[in-house]
């Protein structure tokens, strides 16, 4: 792709972003989405593969039904009120809606057919921003609407996501899928505090993106698509491979790394809630991811298939360190001793 070209598409990007995150008003937040839409369509195209003009095609259509939805949810509910302020919304029916539409837009069960399979025909930098920058304007929506949106319709769709996001990504062989399922459980423990303790699923949505951006970028750096080219790996960037090992049992929630601190800090506020049964339900329910979690692990360790080598590490250039790699993951798995602070914080 020109260099130009995705200049602008990335500073389009940022703008939708930036637009929807600061509206107050329906149509700006809607206008921002579609901004979003758009800019992102070429990059997810850009190989001109067929696999990837059919993952730009679903998600347009996608993406499109979701943001009409909102739209006119939006319109229904000043039809009723006469409010067009984003925190306003109080129409049952408008609520219900947008309910919907948002969680089309993010991926979130029973929503979610088309995340894997876009996730799956994108490039892995375009897979790193459909799953942490794309979901930032919904994010943000649902937390600025969350005393209007209802608690039932959450936890049961949240309960459906992570048990689904766990569940779907046991067979899978392609990374890039079991990530866009990982996501999907990860939306899953963000929706059943969001009614509760909206700025706990804040909090979670940014350690998701820090886990998420480091393993997306050690994958990128190693070129790895496939399980069976993850387990040849090692042999040719050890130190990444075992950045990226910790990062994934960061992403299964495992104490002492960071991951541990959301799902540690939403089970408790559930807890207090007088709701321990979903608690205990998503908490069994996340063994699920936690097993493909450590398939990924266990590949990325080193374990070979019998081979004929008579040399430990193949012949490779040398690749610069990548500083941002190594901050990333620095944080996404040493945060949890300052987790004192944080939770004072959110």
């Amino acid at each position: 792709m020109n260099p130009q070209a995705k200049l602008i598409f990335i500073f389009s990007l940022l703008l939708g972003t930036t637009t929807t995150i600061t509206s107050n008003h329906w149509i700006t937040a809607w206008a921002g989405l579609e901004i979003n839409t758009l800019s992102i369509l070429p990059l997810i195209s850009k190989s001109h593969h067929p696999r990837a003009i059919e993952a730009a095609t679903k998600y347009f259509l996608t993406q499109a039904t979701a943001s009409a939805l909102i739209l006119f949810s939006s319109m229904t509910n000043a039809w009723h009120t006469g409010q067009w302020d984003i925190t306003q919304m109080t129409h049952p029916t408008s609520c219900l809606i947008l309910t919907s539409a948002v969680a089309m837009k993010l991926g979130m069960v029973p929503f979610h057919f088309w995340f894997p399979e876009v996730l799956q025909g994108s490039p892995l930098t375009t897979g790193l921003l459909l799953s942490t920058v794309m979901k930032f304007p919904p994010i943000t929506l649902l937390f600025m609407t969350y005393h209007s949106l209802n608690p039932t319709l959450l936890t049961c769709m949240a309960i459906m996501s992570t048990a689904l996001g766990g569940w779907m990504g046991l067979n899978q062989t392609q990374v890039r899928k079991i990530l866009a399922f990982s996501s999907i459980s990860h939306l899953g423990w963000m929706a059943i505090i969001l009614s509760f303790n909206p700025k706990l699923t804040l909090l979670n949505f940014y350690l998701y993106v820090l886990m998420t951006s480091t393993v997306f970028l050690t994958l990128n750096t190693t070129k790895v698509l496939k399980l069976s080219t993850l387990i040849t790996t090692w042999t040719k960037t050890p130190s990444l491979n075992a950045m990226l090992l910790l990062a994934l049992l960061s992403l299964a929630g495992l104490p002492p790394l960071t991951g541990f601190l959301p799902k540690w800090l939403i089970i408790q506020e559930l807890t207090k809630q007088s709701m321990a049964p979903a608690a205990t339900m998503i908490s069994l329910l996340s063994l699920l991811s936690l097993f493909f979690y450590l398939r990924l692990a266990y590949c990325a360790t080193i374990t070979l298939p019998p081979h004929t080598t008579n040399h430990m590490k193949q012949w490779h250039n040398h690749k610069p360190s990548n500083a941002l790699i190594a901050i990333l993951a620095i944080a996404s798995t040493m945060l949890l001793p300052i987790s004192p602070l944080i939770s004072t914080i959110f």
